[in-house]
């Protein structure tokens, strides 16, 4: 099939995909990106395709993109056909692009519009967030502590406040842009509660005042472009049947980070909304929804489409990336979660499959096992105290690995910020990709590149 890989019993089955909707449960390791890859080559020397169609896989990040598009590459020049040619790969923010780029005007744009990326786009929330604060000085006098004094009183609304009304306000219009709610609609809403909802006209009005400060702009953002992309293929139905023949197959990868207007998107170009069944792959680790907690993204999406909607179910439950001891602890928490936790409503959280420990013939290894590589710490701290165990914990590990390097993940900016803090204090060299995007960063080093060249022609 494919003569310098070896596939493993999963991804072999799943290599047996003709056609229809299927559904990929991935643990972590398990070749997620590997085998989507050869499944998108099978598809394109099978002959499936007319010349002027493409196999189209939607991923999450940018740097995915170009992972997938040099591995396909490489498996179709194997099976000697030309390279670069029966695929395209795109984020799904990037597809949303294309959609509204060709039809600005069903977007309701100019041809010429802008996008705001997420450093504008923050900084304009912001700006709407600290200009209803001040409107508003003791609208939200309700909801702090009764019992705090007046000078606790005042720092919580100069230190805390602005950053907790940011994030609310950040959560609110990713939500109303998820459900298509424009500030115009979800005003008819809020005239009809029954009720007065003080947060909900909150976060309408920043969200009023941050679409108009875009408008004025001329532009959108992210969350713009995948409602208005949704937009444009409900509106033009010749456009969407166009998009539908171009793409008769749509492989989608990191599924369980799908928001629900994302999959409808997705849902549309292969057709299935159409009653016909579409030729839709979506592969993905419902335990691994790393986006959900700062993007509407919701992992139950994908397990409702691999229990209810998929014509197969497969799994990809063989990983080498972790020691077994690691291993044997995921799988414990799977079951704790599933028959334990203390919350009755929490206990879907987590799923099978079990990871499982690759054999010792696979061509990626488990590393050795290692009691020692995991360390369960049982005292509840504060988030200051947590920061503070941390940069402790590296500041005792370091010097016996001078050449190693550790990456510490923070759940928020914010809390980035703090254990940056905490390493300057004890003078540990670190390096931070919290406040640039990876745009950002790789303008920086194609500029470096060209500084150091021009210093050195030679």
């Amino acid at each position: 099939m494919f003569p310098n890989f070896t596939l493993r019993p999963s991804q072999t089955d799943i290599l047996r995909y003709r056609g229809g909707k299927m559904g990929i449960s991935a643990v972590p390791g398990s070749g997620k990106t590997f085998t989507l890859s050869a499944l998108a080559a099978q598809i394109i020397t099978s002959g499936a395709l007319a010349p002027d169609q493409d196999v189209l896989i939607v991923t999450l990040v940018n740097s995915a993109v170009d992972n997938f598009a040099a591995r396909i590459g490489r498996m179709i020049e194997q099976r000697g056909l030309i390279p670069h040619l029966g695929y395209r790969v795109r984020t799904l923010h990037g597809l949303a692009h294309d959609i509204v780029r060709e039809k600005p005007a069903l977007a309701g744009l100019e041809e010429r519009f802008q996008i705001v990326d997420e450093r504008e786009a923050e900084f304009i929330r912001k700006e709407a967030a600290n200009a209803w604060l001040s409107s508003n000085p003791h609208t939200l006098e309700d909801y702090l502590d009764f019992e705090l004094d007046d000078s606790k009183r005042d720092w919580v609304r100069r230190q805390q406040l602005p950053d907790l009304v940011h994030s609310l306000a950040l959560a609110f219009i990713r939500s109303a842009k998820d459900n298509r709610l424009t500030p115009e609609s979800l005003r008819k809403l809020l005239d009809r509660a029954p009720a007065p909802l003080p947060l909900a006209e909150m976060g309408l009005a920043i969200y009023s005042d941050y679409q108009r400060a875009l408008t004025y702009r001329g532009a959108v953002d992210f969350d713009d472009l995948i409602r208005l992309a949704y937009q444009v293929l409900e509106t033009d139905a010749e456009y969407l049947a166009r998009l539908q023949y171009r793409f008769p197959y749509i492989l989608e990868d990191e599924a369980q980070d799908s928001s629900r207007i994302q999959e409808e998107i997705l849902r549309l170009l292969a057709g299935a909304s159409a009653g016909s069944a579409g030729n839709w792959v979506r592969v993905g680790d419902p335990n691994q929804a790393i986006f959900e907690t700062f993007t509407t993204a919701d992992p139950r999406l994908l397990k409702e489409f691999i229990a209810h909607e998929a014509d197969s179910k497969m799994e990809l439950p063989v990983s080498g990336r972790s020691q077994p001891f690691i291993i044997d602890l995921a799988n414990a928490l799977v079951d704790w979660v599933n028959q334990s936790h203390p919350e009755p409503a929490c206990r879907d959280a987590l799923t099978v499959p079990y990871i499982q420990a690759a054999q010792p013939d696979d061509p990626q290894p488990n590393p050795a096992p290692d009691e020692k590589g995991i360390r369960l710490i049982a005292k509840k701290h504060t988030p200051e105290e947590e920061v503070q165990a941390v940069v402790k914990s590296l500041e005792k590990w370091l010097p016996g690995h001078a050449d190693w390097t550790v990456a510490v993940l923070v759940p928020r900016n914010t809390r980035g910020v703090e254990v940056i803090e905490a390493l300057k204090k004890r003078k540990i060299e670190y390096v931070e990709f919290l406040s640039s995007t990876s745009g950002t960063r790789a303008a920086a080093g194609a500029l470096g590149n060209v500084v150091n060249y021009l210093s050195d022609p030679s």
